[in-house]
């Protein structure tokens, strides 16, 4: 076919033309991405909850009983904290789970439900997470809502979003006593589990909470403790008590086990003693050691975080690259919608999540499941129809299919703007994999970071597999080696070229499901991860998927430890320049192709 004779070109040629062409292409997104990191980094609007409340919104006190009372209460209540958070107390079980059971009841009914939790651990979370953002409402005798920061009305536990606003819908507040108790009555819950982790969670609540703490808690708990790791949390905290109420000799002591801490608070701790006058020398010295030990050890998982957060992003930019390097390494193509088909992925996830939520309430924890290959049918049969209709008339005329692709990724913004509307919409986490996991103190690696990253190797040995393993794969290899000679031995090359194309669009679907859950959820979307995916490509060298591997880690690590010293609009200027740097010396890229006619 004529549009195929364009892949006979010298070598010499083709290097000098595809490396001026990069380059060319490198310094534009080099001028995008400062302008888009700039408007990236200015300070957002932030609109107060309170602000939204309609009219016949009314802040409300736990129930109607007396202020005398409830402040006559708060000694008492206390003390009981104080005093036991294990001692069982009856309660009468009523209609409702445990959050409406708690809405519905009265000062002392909530008191006793905070001593003695009927629910499970998850659902006293929730009630705690409810109330911090002040989410928790109650209308119509008692009924539970929700309403989020959007000013969006749900019911409770249904979760249903509704229009028929109770005209006293009052917000859920909690008097100091209760919040009190509903701090030490979620530790009493949480130590009382089977699971370590719960445990140590509670330790760490109690931390928090050391100035109303009773010391023979700590002693008790650690006397029934099995665990490893809750005894260790539960010495720490125990040494903190001790530090600061004991006299020199026991703070001298205690300071041997924090030395091994890597709290902040810890810290604190320590440069507070520091500061005071008249320090015996014995203690300043062991105070001085216990600083630098602390600090040592913080700085350690700092950094681990930051490595933790470089591989997260590495990841995000693999998922992202790798639908682009198969497009752009078969087919030439240099496609710049691709970021919007990122985002419609990322929308696909969203209107799934809608679906659960109105036709199947029960399982909408599970959403995500059924949104991956819903994300990947929808991004590919929309990227099989942009090859199909716009980039096969141009095949081998690079300028111009840039262009018809940058018109598509704006046709395609604008009818999301239509039908969606300007704003971002909320994805919302998957229970499963909200929360984090807590590795000490000063180090905490979040469930959704930890799954991308799992999901991207999942995603990538599957298209390793695809690609070595399978006949397609195959035909693939054959088109990107040698098209004419593939075309010679009867493959249809426009066939392979279009699933290919779907293909890596599909992937870039399963890139956007992946954002949905760690990042907001916009026309934009697209935009910001567009320009790091075209690095990786370059930087990897074209069609070539461990060369993507290698240089999604590369630029996710450096990125983000460059990030921490100098910002990140510099960070990004920085990166842009040495990838450019390196394609100066290097075309190819990390991997180049193999082929006896390659472009």
């Amino acid at each position: 076919m004529s549009h195929y004779s364009s892949y006979y070109k010298s070598d010499a040629q083709a290097n000098y033309s595809n490396k001026t062409f990069i380059i060319a292409l490198l310094s534009l997104l080099l001028l995008i991405a400062i302008t888009s990191a700039a408007h990236a980094h200015e300070t957002p609007v932030v609109h107060s909850h309170g602000e939204k409340l309609s009219t016949n919104t009314v802040a409300a006190t736990s129930n109607a009983v007396s202020e005398e009372t409830l402040l006559a209460q708060d000694d008492t209540l206390l003390a009981q904290n104080k005093q036991s958070l294990t001692t069982p107390a009856d309660l009468a079980v009523s209609k409702g789970d445990a959050i409406e059971q708690f809405v519905a009841a009265d000062f002392t009914k909530r008191q006793t439900m905070l001593n003695q939790w009927p629910g499970s651990v998850e659902s006293l979370d929730t009630l705690v997470e409810l109330i911090k953002n002040d989410e928790l409402y109650q209308g119509n005798g008692g009924q539970t809502y929700l309403l989020n920061s959007e000013d969006e009305l749900f019911t409770y536990p249904a979760k249903q979003l509704t229009t028929e606003w109770p005209s006293d819908l009052a917000q859920v507040t909690l008097t100091n006593t209760l919040r009190s108790a509903l701090v030490f009555g979620q530790a009493k819950v949480k130590l009382e589990s089977n699971d370590p982790t719960q445990r140590v969670q509670a330790v760490a609540i109690l931390a928090d909470n050391i100035e109303q703490l009773d010391p023979a808690l700590i002693s008790t708990a650690a006397t029934n403790e099995e665990d490893d790791d809750v005894k260790t949390a539960l010495s720490t905290l125990q040494a903190r008590i001790d530090f600061r109420d004991g006299d020199v000799t026991t703070q001298i002591a205690a300071l041997t086990v924090l030395a091994d801490s890597d709290s902040p608070q810890v810290l604190v701790d320590v440069k507070k003693a520091l500061a005071a006058d008249n320090i015996d020398p014995v203690l300043k010295s062991a105070l001085l050691d216990a600083e630098d030990s602390i600090e040592q050890r913080i700085t350690i998982s700092t950094w681990i975080g930051h490595l933790f957060t470089g591989l997260s992003t590495a990841s995000i930019l693999l998922l992202a690259a790798l639908g682009l390097a198969i497009t752009f390494g078969l087919l030439g193509v240099i496609n710049m919608a691709h970021g919007e088909l990122i985002m419609i992925g990322a929308y696909a996830t969203y209107m799934v999540q809608n679906l659960f939520q109105a036709y199947f309430p029960s399982m909408t924890g599970w959403y995500l499941v059924a949104a991956i290959p819903v994300a990947f049918l929808v991004s590919a049969i929309i990227g099989m129809i942009i090859e199909r209709i716009i980039i096969r008339p141009l095949y081998g005329r690079e300028l111009e299919t840039l262009l018809a692709t940058f018109g598509v990724s704006l046709i395609l913004m604008q009818l999301v703007r239509m039908i969606f509307g300007a704003q971002n919409v909320e994805v919302s986490n998957v229970d499963w994999l909200s929360g984090a996991y807590q590795v000490s103190s000063s180090l905490v690696l979040p469930f959704n970071r930890i799954a991308i990253i799992g999901f991207t190797i999942i995603i990538l040995m599957l298209l390793v597999y695809l690609l070595n393993k399978t006949r397609f794969g195959l035909f693939v290899r054959a088109v990107t080696q040698n098209r004419q000679m593939a075309r010679a031995v009867g493959i249809s090359s426009a066939r392979i070229d279009m699933l290919a194309f779907g293909l890596g669009s599909g992937l870039a679907g399963l890139a956007g499901c992946a954002l949905a859950q760690v990042g907001n959820v916009g026309p934009d979307l697209g935009q910001t991860y567009i320009i790091d995916a075209f690095l990786v490509v370059v930087v990897g060298g074209v069609g070539q998927v461990w060369g993507a591997v290698l240089a999604s880690l590369g630029l996710g690590v450096s990125g983000t430890v460059l990030e921490i010293g100098i910002g990140a609009v510099m960070a990004k200027i920085v990166l842009l320049v040495l990838v450019i740097l390196f394609i100066q010396k290097r075309p190819q890229g990390l991997f180049a192709l193999k082929g006896r006619f390659v472009d």
